[in-house]
Parts: C-alpha cells; sequence; structure tokens
C-alpha cells in the first residue's frame, strides 16, 4: 500500500495495488474508488483531502480497517452481489 498527496490539487491517494484501472466509484462528492473489471478496489481517491480528512493521521497509517471493509461492502458488493456470496462461501 502507497499513500499519495497532491499539494497543489488537494488531492490524496491511496494505492492498494498496482493492478490496472478499469473503473471508477463515486461514493461521495470527495471520495473516488479505483476498480478493476472483476469489482475488486484498487485505489480510493480524496478529493479537497485537507479538508476532509486528518493528513497526518492519513500519513501515520491510522486507517480503520473497518470502516475500508464496510465501504468495500457498501460499494463493489452492491455492484456485484454474486461476488459477496462466493466470498462469504469462501469464509466458511
Amino acid at each position: 500500500m502507497k499513500i499519495y498527496y497532491d499539494n497543489e490539487s488537494d488531492a490524496a491517494y491511496i494505492e492498494l495495488s498496482k493492478k490496472k484501472a478499469d473503473g471508477v466509484l463515486e461514493i461521495s462528492d470527495y471520495i473516488n474508488l479505483d476498480t478493476t473489471k472483476e469489482g475488486e478496489i484498487i485505489g480510493i481517491e480524496f478529493l479537497n483531502a485537507s479538508k476532509k480528512i486528518s493528513l497526518e493521521s492519513l500519513f501515520n497509517h491510522e486507517i480503520d480497517s473497518e470502516l475500508l471493509e464496510t465501504l468495500y461492502e457498501k460499494t463493489v458488493y452492491k455492484q456485484y452481489p454474486k461476488m459477496l456470496s462466493d466470498k462469504k462461501n469462501k469464509r466458511k
């Protein structure tokens, strides 16, 4: 995982994978998710980052894993319900 911040555009980006992005999900006016065609989240973009999140905590890796899991389930699985059932079946 890598975290980038562009001071000029006030945008932060969390790179979760080096895979190629095939789509973008806009989940709010200030948050976009880069996804693969399979629905895997490979990056998270925060626009107006300094006004929306604590940049200090972002660069200290204080990211709530439960929040990321919830975000993932509410976005990708909403569009790909079969993936959710497959993932839950694999955990059993």
